[in-house]
């Protein structure tokens, strides 16, 4: 393993000289001065050029975190050291990678575990832990949309929608999320004999009107962010009536504008209540063992409080998310700060 001076090398001669004059603040409270928090991470180009914005860096700068680039190339074993590890990259080998350097490092956080990420990869299971969260509380019900696994033979899907006693329309999803932008494009299906036109595997979710805006709900360890997004329109009897076959959308709560300037219905417009959205996350760090994460969720129209999630994303596209460098510099040091407690607790 590399020597922590070898860490400088990855800090320009403004970083250095900040390092130099870091006597004068301390990085997080209880925290002794000159201690550098030491993030490595590996993503994929895409996501480091969303997610490692120049704001977040100099703020990270500002509070003693250090952001440096896991090299694909080489071992984890010869670089860092690091006090915590972000990652999303795809692909067995490096599933295999992070969960032996996690096993043999348990010192170093690593941000997720690689199974639990894995887990939400599947929409069938991902939603399955909403389901069996079965929350119900004066605040509202939180469900998922009626839904049908397709694995193969797309002749027998109408026939098995049937049986399942699914009504149209119904929204059709890959079953499984592999990080491409065709794994998150979803189809819309009006009549009974355009699903055999469906490629599986795949979810069939009925279509759940929703005043067209979705809730994207980002979570940072316990911090828990609420936007709005435009997505689908709400389908009445008569344009059920007048459309037939299969449209195809985009990433449609990606590519839509932010609804939250836009002139709403406040029935519509009204965020989902906080106690509901703190209890669904906290239930759901538990059940999937994520700590970042997103939940996309809407309201039905016409009710006030019943709920849908509909997808669950892991390491969700946070440079979106407002004021998203404060949030997650934050979380990263209560990271450390809970570890220095827990050595605290455990020298008693």
């Amino acid at each position: 393993m590399r020597l922590n001076g070898e860490i400088s090398s990855f800090l320009n001669e403004e970083e250095k000289e900040n390092e130099m004059n870091s006597q004068s603040y301390s990085i997080g409270l209880g925290f002794p001065h000159l201690q550098k928090l030491v993030v490595g991470y590996a993503l994929t180009s895409k996501k480091t050029k969303s997610f490692m914005q120049p704001k977040l860096q100099g703020l990270a700068r500002n509070k003693g975190i250090i952001f440096v680039p896991i090299d694909q190339s080489i071992s984890l074993y010869d670089q860092g050291p690091f006090d915590i590890v972000l990652h999303k990259l795809t692909g067995k080998e490096w599933r295999q990678r992070i969960e032996d350097y996690r096993l043999k490092h348990p010192e170093v956080t690593v941000l997720d575990p690689p199974d639990a990420i894995q887990h939400v990869h599947n929409r069938q299971s991902m939603l399955q832990d909403v389901v069996d969260l079965n929350q119900s509380d004066c605040y509202g019900k939180i469900g998922v949309p009626k839904q049908l696994v397709v694995k193969k033979d797309p002749s027998s899907i109408p026939d098995a929608v049937s049986k399942a006693g699914l009504i149209l329309p119904l929204v059709a999803k890959p079953l499984v999320v592999d990080g491409t932008a065709k794994s998150h494009e979803l189809s819309l299906a009006y009549d009974q004999f355009s699903l055999s036109k469906l490629e599986p595997p795949l979810v069939l979710q009925e279509f759940v009107n929703h005043g067209g805006v979705l809730f994207k709900v980002y979570i940072v360890g316990e911090a828990i962010k609420v936007v709005r997004r435009f997505s689908l329109p709400d389908i009445d009897e008569r344009e059920l009536l007048c459309n037939a076959g299969v449209y195809r959308f985009p990433r449609v709560s990606c590519a839509a504008a932010s609804a939250d300037e836009a002139d709403l219905d406040p029935c519509v417009a009204e965020l989902p209540p906080r106690p509901l959205l703190e209890r669904l996350a906290r239930g759901l760090r538990r059940q999937l063992g994520l700590r970042l994460f997103n939940i996309d969720i809407i309201r039905e129209h016409g009710t006030k409080d019943r709920f849908y999630v509909i997808d669950i994303n892991y390491f969700p596209g946070y440079g979106k998310m407002p004021e998203y460098e404060h949030i997650f510099t934050d979380f990263l040091l209560s990271l450390v700060q809970g570890k220095k407690k827990k050595r605290s607790m455990s020298n008693c």
